[in-house]
């Protein structure tokens, strides 16, 4: 399979296991979900009556005294008491192993690619970082909404880009399946394309 490189006649060659492979969506979607699932803070949390401070001492006696009894201030029916049924830290991450994972990201790289929204050019830098030079850069590619790939981190073009609410950029390392999803366009460097194809084989 090869994949035309923009502003250019050359094609880039790219593995049919990778790039040409069967949109599973079901496995997208859990994957999806997953990766959503794993950003939850999950830090709400309450404190039991075990767990609020002091109510160590018994508030009256047990008999004689007319009141109901009671063994501590800090009783959930007291005001400033524990509370019942407390809220506690709570973890929603969802194993997804290895092999679905990148199966689910193949699928994605592949579906893109056969729709056109994979675009693909030799290099793409900026020499300072201005917001400016960067969407003069974009505009060959005619799109708005995108997400530059690049094989390392450049720092110059993150903060080109940081000001841009539809325009992100990461390295291949940081690639993820709802970054490839929310964008319209993916622009990716031949070498990103090379390093995601042998880490997805």
């Amino acid at each position: 399979m090869e994949l035309q490189v923009h502003n250019s006649t050359n094609k880039l060659a790219v593995a049919d296991r990778v790039f040409g492979a069967a949109y599973n969506e079901p496995l997208v979607h859990q994957v999806v979900s997953a990766y959503l699932a794993g950003g939850r803070a999950g830090t709400a949390k309450q404190k039991t009556k075990g767990e609020v401070s002091g109510g160590g001492k018994k508030p009256w006696k047990q008999k004689g005294t007319g009141r109901a009894r009671a063994g501590s201030i800090r009783s959930p029916l007291w005001r400033g008491g524990g509370k019942i049924h407390a809220a506690v830290p709570r973890d929603y991450s969802q194993k997804v192993n290895k092999k679905m994972y990148r199966g689910a990201l193949r699928s994605i790289v592949a579906e893109l690619a056969r729709r056109g929204d994979l675009l693909v050019t030799e290099s793409f830098a900026v020499a300072q970082p201005k917001t400016k030079s960067l969407l003069e850069q974009l505009k060959s590619f005619g799109a708005r909404d995108i997400l530059i790939v690049t094989d390392a981190v450049d720092r110059n073009l993150y903060l080109s880009a940081r000001n841009l609410p539809s325009v992100d950029v990461i390295d291949v390392e940081a690639i993820n399946p709802v970054a490839l999803l929310k964008f319209e366009k993916v622009l990716m460097t031949a070498p990103a394309i090379k390093k995601l194809e042998a880490w997805l084989s």
